[in-house]
């Protein structure tokens, strides 16, 4: 029987989430399964991997053929790289402590370039919103200057048209006093 480790779709067409299945290459993909070894979520940021370590490793072994996703996620999780480990130990090339050793400093250096990724990207988005909030802090000044503008222009209409209507409702009594005098 050839075995594939593939996934299996669950959840919504906007959300969706797979397991990691060894199927059967002739079962359908949401069909029946041999054996669930995981989740992937790739809805998240990073995708959320949680893997059955030593079972995928069991399978890769066996000779299940992963689909190039899964192939990916086992790479990134390091089931390869055990196996090439593995089989360095079994041609004799080292021993199984210096194997795990290898691969615990392999894992070890990952973490660290992830952990780097996460503080690189958390520091650029603590930069991003800080040039948003100063582009804002702009805007909203040259919004205050365009009120303050439009406020100053309009006082200095008002007092003008105040001194227009007191010129002229002088003019007008002067007019209406000069009137009678005439007379």
């Amino acid at each position: 029987m050839a075995t594939k480790i593939r996934l299996q779709r669950h959840g919504r067409k906007s959300y969706a989430f797979f397991s990691i299945v060894i199927a059967d290459v002739r079962a359908p993909r949401d069909g029946k399964f041999t054996e669930k070894i995981g989740t992937y979520n790739p809805n998240t940021n990073p995708a959320t991997v949680d893997l059955k370590f030593d079972r995928a490793l069991y399978w890769v072994e066996s000779g299940a053929q992963p689909t190039d996703t899964v192939r990916n996620i086992l790479s990134n999780e390091g089931v390869y790289m055990m196996k090439h480990l593995r089989g360095g130990v079994r041609k004799g090339a080292f021993d199984e402590a210096t194997a795990q050793a290898k691969f615990d400093a392999w894992k070890a250096d990952k973490q660290k370039g992830l952990e780097t990724l996460a503080a690189k990207l958390a520091a650029d988005e603590k930069k991003n919103a800080e040039a948003r909030l100063e582009a804002e802090k702009k805007a909203s000044e040259a919004i205050a200057q365009k009120v303050a503008d439009k406020k100053a222009a309009e006082a200095v209409a008002k007092a003008e048209a105040e001194a227009a209507a007191a010129a002229e409702s002088e003019t007008a009594e002067t007019e209406n006093t000069e009137a009678p005098a005439e007379a």
